[in-house]
């Protein structure tokens, strides 16, 4: 299906549409690990921030960390503003800004630190809902965070459009719910390890932008 036949559009955020500079992740994860007792690398710390495939449960493994500790731990040393202060939107989605269809968003990024990006990158006015997943909405690939976006889009019954994600749960999420699942490689297969199924495989969101055409397929890799 043509982007330009969509009735909605959701969203993920971290990864998707917006990330944050390297040096905020490298230098939440140090805090973290001093915490911790343990010496976390630049490249774990990038590892343990994006969570690409299993290699956050294996550097934690590496690490002798229980991951309910660094949960804990990290949500203590994170702090809202200064990730919202490290926050950039990438170039390839500032036309989801411009969309006519509703739009929503479907995070798991806690709404204590979605609000205060949001409002840094001035994108709040993108969206006709924000759904940040927690323990009563569900988390993707859970379909009820989905469910959610779309009730309160009032899109009806049997709507068309996807959920754009960098995520295999996002896809998940999208399917569970009956959507289409477009996922945006912002890692590269080499560095994820494996390839993300999807019903649209992207390598940037401009190849999903309205009036650029049909969307690329599961097998074009975009």
């Amino acid at each position: 299906m043509a982007a330009d036949d969509y009735d909605f559009w959701l969203f993920d955020l971290d990864g998707t549409l917006v990330d944050v500079d390297a040096s905020y992740p490298r230098a939440v994860m140090e805090e973290v690990g001093d915490r911790l007792g343990v010496s976390v690398s630049d490249r774990e710390a990038d590892v343990l921030w994006y969570g690409v495939g299993d290699a956050r449960e294996r550097v934690l493994d590496r690490l002798d960390v229980d991951p309910a500790a660094f949960w804990e731990t990290f949500h203590e040393v994170e702090d809202p503003i200064a990730r919202a202060e490290a926050a950039f939107c990438y170039d390839d989605a500032e036309w989801v800004g411009a969309l006519d269809e509703p739009v929503g968003l479907v995070t798991h990024c806690q709404s204590y630190l979605t609000e205060p990006v949001l409002d840094r990158l001035d994108l709040r006015d993108w969206f006709d809902t924000v759904v940040c997943c927690d323990a009563e909405t569900g988390w993707k690939p859970d379909a009820r965070p989905v469910e959610l976006a779309l009730a309160d889009l009032g899109v009806g019954r049997d709507p068309s459009g996807p959920l754009v994600g960098d995520n295999p749960s996002d896809v998940g999420a999208a399917w569970n719910a009956g959507l289409e699942g477009v996922h945006v490689e912002r890692h590269g297969h080499e560095r994820r390890g494996c390839c993300v199924l999807g019903d649209r495989r992207l390598r940037s969101l401009d190849a999903l932008a309205p009036g650029t055409g049909r969307v690329p397929d599961a097998t074009s890799g975009g």
